[in-house]
């Protein structure tokens, strides 16, 4: 995204002072509630604690997995209160269930903000879902931080000024997917899965960048209905031999099923939503009522990575998510959706910290502005925020999936950006968590 001039900034300013204003008046409407304290009038600060709050679909067809996001942000938050909280506060997460569903996520992200009085929305997940509350969100001055979807709709300062995304956009993973089968599989025949909404809309425009002559066959799912038999018939009939798929999981599940029934064999590549092996391996039982058990029909397909994961057991970050879930989960076993969560949690603390004792909104929207670039975490590649730019991770690399549902890596680390931007291998060395476990403690 090209470099916004002064003047667009300055306008954008006068609008987030505008929407905060508005947020007071909501705010003094709704009789300030316990908004009061040392954090004077923010909202969801008091002299010993800090509200915030996430839609989240914990039931319904998008439920698996990514209800386990949450889990992993309230670990995470607990193990920050029990070492004192975020400059002697502690944080209160409140996780409401959307369903998936664009109407519903509206209405309780009006109880998180009217009724619950959050400083902050952090991970809200999805982008249809998400989509249906940025206007709110900003225009009661809410800091709408850490959006669970790569859709490039976060990354747009002079119109969302509150809202910031987190994991790598959709565009840029389709690139490197794209640029990957340029060099290795030239003669391949592609088809495209994608969910007909901005991650394959996204996704594929990254993919033609590379590989636009290739395509010989695009075919779309609307998320909720279950019967994706005639998009994998006509990927078949293309002769599609290699299809890349730009989906959640439970549609990966689905289009493996399918394709087992068609006798249909392409390579496939999943983007990095959708190719969990143990979620999908889980999925796969359950939809075929048993008779696909296991991870092993993903075994040889290929996917993105951009920060270290469950069976990344000897990686530091792995052993503090491990010890965080081992001390405040429950019970369950560790999930790259868990340390999801606890990966956006720490991003979240880690700008809390930097935002101070006087900590207010504008303060904190300042620091993913002025100091997001150098946010410590787990990802591979740093955040790409900026006055100018909300967008979140910036780059991946490429794996294949092994049999046990481990990977190995196919490509460097790369690191790009959305529209022509170069493709370029990323050499710093990764970071580790300090040694506490809590961003700036050490």
């Amino acid at each position: 995204m090209a470099h916004q001039p002064m003047p667009a900034r300055r306008s954008r300013r006068l609008a987030l002072g505008a929407a905060l204003a508005a947020s007071a008046l909501v705010v003094a409407a709704c009789g300030g509630g316990d908004g009061d304290g040392g954090g004077g009038s923010v909202p969801g600060i008091t002299d010993d604690s800090i509200k915030i709050g996430g839609h989240f679909p914990l039931t319904g067809v998008a439920a698996p997995g990514y209800s386990e996001i949450p889990l992993g942000h309230k670990a995470y938050y607990d193990f920050v209160n029990a070492e004192g909280g975020v400059n002697d506060r502690e944080i209160e997460f409140i996780a409401k269930d959307d369903g998936y569903n664009p109407a519903k996520t509206t209405e309780v992200v009006n109880e998180l903000v009217l009724k619950d009085q959050v400083f902050a929305v952090v991970g809200g997940l999805g982008t249809p879902t998400h989509q249906a509350v940025t206007n709110f969100l900003n225009s009661e001055g809410v800091p709408d931080l850490t959006v669970s979807s790569g859709s490039i709709l976060w990354d747009n300062p002079e119109e969302l000024p509150m809202t910031f995304g987190w994991q790598p956009d959709y565009e840029s993973e389709g690139k490197i997917i794209g640029q990957y089968i340029a060099e290795n599989m030239p003669d391949a025949k592609v088809g495209v899965f994608g969910q007909d909404d901005e991650l394959g809309e996204d996704g594929t425009k990254g993919l033609k960048q590379f590989i636009e002559d290739q395509i010989v066959s695009e075919v779309k799912y609307v998320p909720g209905n279950t019967d994706v038999g005639p998009q994998i018939a006509e990927l078949q009939k293309s002769g599609a031999d290699l299809v890349v798929g730009f989906n959640v999981p439970s549609y990966t599940a689905l289009s493996q099923l399918v394709s087992m029934k068609l006798n249909y064999k392409p390579t496939w590549f999943y983007t990095n939503v959708g190719s969990d092996p143990g979620l999908v391996g889980s999925l796969l039982e359950k939809f075929s009522e048993g008779a696909v058990k296991g991870s092993s029909p993903l075994t040889g397909i290929y996917t993105t990575s951009y920060m270290p994961e469950s069976d990344d057991t000897d990686d530091p970050w792995t052993q503090l998510w491990q010890k965080v879930w081992d001390e405040y989960g429950d019970g369950s076993p560790l999930t790259n959706y868990k340390i999801y969560g606890m990966s956006e949690a720490y991003t979240v603390v880690d700008a809390m910290q930097r935002a101070g004792e006087d900590i207010s909104r504008e303060g904190i929207v300042d620091v993913f502005e002025q100091d997001g670039a150098d946010l410590d975490g787990p990802n591979y590649v740093p955040f790409r925020y900026s006055e100018d730019r909300h967008a979140g991770i910036g780059g991946m690399k490429l794996v294949q999936l092994d049999a046990d549902g481990s990977a190995e890596d196919k490509t460097p680390i790369l690191k790009t950006d959305v529209g022509d931007a170069e493709i370029e291998e990323f050499t710093d060395e990764p970071g580790t968590p300090p040694e506490s476990g809590i961003p700036g403690s050490d």
